[in-house]
């Protein structure tokens, strides 16, 4: 099947799927070119063609990701981080996370960053640390361990019956990770 075979076939269906992902038609159809030329490209690393509908979906679908990913704006610092730390004259458990969270391990800190503060999937965590998905998936869950241990060192928290942490901030002077 020629490329332009593989157009008149699949064209809209492709279409129709990107669309449905950016809800813009003029975007959609941006990516539906930028897909087919990757498909016209690529072509002859398919080896069976019976898999070609599902190869050109599977290409629509990372060429969408990438789209979303090139679009994701870089995050500013809230107004309080502009702020000098003195300034709030209160402590908070923010405070104390920030600091258990900055001296952390990078190993732990970066994969949990991405995953509970950003909000990514762990397999997209994996790819893009490039590492495997249980390598990255234990390194979350003991980063979340150690921040767990972190409240306990900083601010003498404890951990109750049901495994959740009790325990009031201390004072600012008295906490040993954010003084």
């Amino acid at each position: 099947m020629t490329a332009h075979d593989i157009w008149n076939t699949y064209a809209d269906d492709i279409r129709y799927f990107i669309l449905s992902q950016v809800k813009e038609p003029a975007i959609a159809d941006d990516l539906l070119q930028e897909t087919f030329i990757k498909v016209h490209t690529k072509r002859d690393m398919l080896k069976h063609d019976e898999k070609l509908k599902s190869w050109l979906f599977s290409i629509a679908r990372f060429t969408v990701r990438d789209y979303f990913r090139a679009q994701k704006p870089i995050s500013k610092l809230p107004i309080m981080e502009l702020v000098e730390a003195d300034a709030t004259p209160e402590h908070t458990a923010y405070e104390c996370l920030r600091g258990i969270i900055k001296s952390l391990p990078k190993k732990y800190r970066v994969p949990l960053f991405l995953s509970d503060v950003k909000g990514m999937k762990q397999t997209a965590i994996a790819e893009q640390l490039q590492l495997a998905l249980p390598t990255v998936k234990s390194q979350i869950q003991r980063g979340r361990k150690l921040i767990t241990q972190g409240f306990m060192d900083c601010c003498d928290f404890t951990l109750n019956e049901s495994g959740f942490l009790v325990g009031e901030i201390k004072d600012k002077k008295d906490c040993k990770i954010c003084h």
